[in-house]
């Protein structure tokens, strides 16, 4: 075993009980999960194919697996599964939807796919704001893991069409890909006897982010036998609005009476001064099991709150303060992170940070996935996986232009609600190919015969080379060159076309034969932003991200932009009564420097057309104040955009 402190060590070695560790911030969580697959497979505890770690993203998923491939050297550990909560459950479908009534060849929807088959549901414009409402609602209804309760009386109608609908395109969406394994293991004791003793150990990481319905695939996976490690921290768990549940932490003490508990408390991360203001602002949370975070990496400087004449003022003391720091301690633009709690608070920062040259990158940008020609491919992909997909098909069929106009396609519509038939089925039919004119009729029948003949082909042939095919065989980069309103933008969307080639060709190889186009498409689908492939974590830049996407990373400096009241904590939070989710925010903020910590707030702020007064954040109030060192307090801290440029002009050049 490597070295591990003496708690780190308890919830490696404890197997003979169901576990969870309560691991504060820094506290080498993921050492832990490391070490104890590692120690279930050495110490013959379990074999690589009875151990399942999940996780909530694919990035962590594959860290995990890599670092467990770096302990365990010269072992076959291809049978380890180490995947998010989402691919799990896809796992179950794949081999156990047909007893939910489902055909083996499902299409995996998301989010916009769900919103738009809800427009057409409520008969209306995919903009409409009932339409992501009702997303919502039916999300959380899925998500609260009521495997057998019905959704609210309001909500009956709409979820029952919904379901039925997606059924009748052999469709999931990402919610299902949870909800119906749990309620498949709940009603069907053959397929829940199986997975229980396919599940010989399951690991949970972060799992104070787990929803109602994973805490219910999780209950039924491990069963009565209770082998099982569960990781995370009440005290960062920031995802209600996508409905995780701390609350399951204290659940997991009431359906487990012998659960173990183990606190990771060392701090590896974090300078004491950072420690002693974030374990002073959570202890004003309620607590199950209380914790308190410590380290021996020094006191380290004084937290120093910055108050600011405006948002424009708050972005070039930042950055004035970001190249003088760096400029005392030679440091690198990477060791820098300015995070704040909504995106719209980037924008200041941006400009200056362009205007003086400093490089930087934005986290969370837009998913590549969300590109219209991304888009636009995949549909092609899903409608020859599953030629029942309506919305692929309306995607598609006259992308490129085909001159099957929109006119065309409601007819095909009306047609195929009177057959009760998929629109690729009812395009097929004479009686409704007999009342179009000659040359859309002669388009719609070309077009049909070319999927069909696709279709059939990705079933067994390798995905790569097929939709490689399909993109030249279309025409698809001469259409987006007639649309594209600059070289520049054509250059983007080729380059954007090329790149999901790419990763279609990566995906679908394999070792024992390249992969065919269903198995690569259900892979794409749970795939996060395609950004995350070629991020540089270590490239020499200041970063800037929202709290949210802050969290699990760490910067040797941090910047806290905009602690005001009605910004962190948020107005909405305030109005919903949720200051404790916003207090844990802020504490992700703290937890996230390790030498130097600084707040700035605004004393006044503009926000939609019009400046507004602003207040301290009451989470300033709530830390430490012997080691806060307070700037710009007593005096006016304007300074004007002359003295500003001149300012960072002059510590740009002492850099360089």
């Amino acid at each position: 075993m490597r070295q591990l402190n003496s708690a780190q060590r308890a919830a490696v070695r404890c197997l003979d009980r169901p576990l969870m560790v309560l691991a504060g911030a820094g506290s080498g969580k993921t050492s832990v999960i490391t070490e104890k697959i590692a120690y279930l497979l050495e110490g013959g505890a379990a074999e690589p194919r009875q151990i399942v770690a999940v996780t909530f993203t694919n990035k962590a998923a594959r860290e995990m697996r890599e670092r467990v491939g770096q302990r365990i050297r010269g072992r076959d550990l291809s049978a380890l599964r180490v995947s998010t909560f989402h691919a799990l459950g896809l796992a179950i479908l794949r081999e156990e939807i047909t007893r939910l009534g489902y055909r083996p060849r499902f299409t995996i929807y998301d989010g916009q796919d769900a919103c738009q088959l809800l427009a057409d549901i409520l008969v209306c414009d995919a903009n409409d704001p009932r339409v992501p409402a009702a997303q919502q609602r039916i999300s959380r209804c899925k998500n609260a893991g009521e495997t057998q309760a019905p959704p609210p009386d309001d909500m009956q109608a709409l979820c029952e069409e919904f379901d039925r609908q997606m059924r009748a395109r052999n469709a999931v969406d990402l919610d299902d890909l949870i909800a119906l394994p749990a309620r498949l293991l709940a009603n069907d004791s053959e397929v829940r006897a199986r997975w229980q003793d396919r599940v010989g150990y399951l690991l949970v990481d972060e799992y104070q982010d787990t929803n109602g319905a994973q805490y219910a695939l999780m209950k039924l996976l491990v069963g009565s036998r209770a082998r099982f490690t569960v990781v995370g921290d009440d005290d960062q768990s920031i995802y209600a609005w996508r409905g995780a549940q701390p609350e399951n932490i204290r659940m997991l003490g009431q359906d487990f009476p012998a659960l173990e508990v183990i606190k990771l408390e060392q701090n590896y991360r974090s300078t004491r001064r950072i420690l002693k203001a974030a374990n002073h602002l959570i202890s004003r949370n309620p607590h199950v099991y209380e914790k308190r975070l410590w380290s021996d990496l020094g006191v380290g400087d004084p937290i120093r709150v910055i108050r600011t004449h405006d948002e424009n003022d708050e972005a070039r003391r930042v950055v004035a303060q970001i190249l003088h720091h760096r400029l005392m301690v030679r440091g690198k633009y990477g060791d820098y992170a300015i995070l704040y709690r909504g995106n719209h608070q980037s924008r200041p920062f941006e400009q200056t940070l362009r205007e003086h040259g400093v490089p930087y990158v934005v986290s969370g940008a837009m998913s590549f996935f969300e590109h219209g020609e991304v888009r636009d491919l995949l549909a092609y992909m899903r409608l020859l996986a599953n030629p029942t997909d309506d919305g692929a098909f309306l995607r598609i069929v006259n992308t490129p232009r085909r001159e099957i106009g929109p006119a065309t396609v409601e007819r095909l519509a009306a047609f195929a609600r009177t057959r009760d038939a998929s629109l690729f089925d009812a395009c097929w039919e004479e009686e409704f190919l007999a009342a179009l004119g000659e040359r859309v009729r002669a388009r719609m029948r070309d077009f049909a015969a070319q999927v069909s003949a696709w279709s059939e082909r990705a079933e067994s042939e390798p995905a790569a080379p097929l939709v490689t095919e399909i993109v030249e065989v279309i025409g698809y980069r001469r259409w987006l060159e007639s649309r594209a309103d600059s070289p520049a933008e054509t250059e983007r969307r080729h380059g954007n076309v090329e790149e999901l080639l790419a990763w279609i060709a990566r995906l679908s190889s394999s070792p024992t034969g390249d992969r065919p186009l269903p198995e690569v498409l259900n892979q794409l689908a749970l795939m996060e932003a395609l950004t995350e492939r070629t991020a540089d974590d270590h490239a020499d830049r200041v970063r800037l991200m929202t709290l949210h996407a802050a969290k699990g990373l760490e910067f040797p400096h941090v910047f806290l932009a905009g602690a005001e009241e009605d910004l962190l904590p948020h107005r909405a939070s305030l109005e919903s009564g949720n200051v404790e989710e916003e207090r844990r925010l802020a504490y992700v903020g703290i937890t996230r420097a390790k030498a130097t910590l600084t707040f700035t707030w605004a004393a006044a702020r503009r926000r939609y057309g019009e400046t507004r007064d602003c207040q301290i954040s009451r989470f300033i109030n709530e830390l430490p104040g012997d080691d806060l060192e307070w700037i710009g307090v007593d005096q006016d801290t304007r300074v004007s955009p002359e003295e500003g440029r001149r300012a960072l002009a002059s510590l740009k050049g002492l850099v360089r």
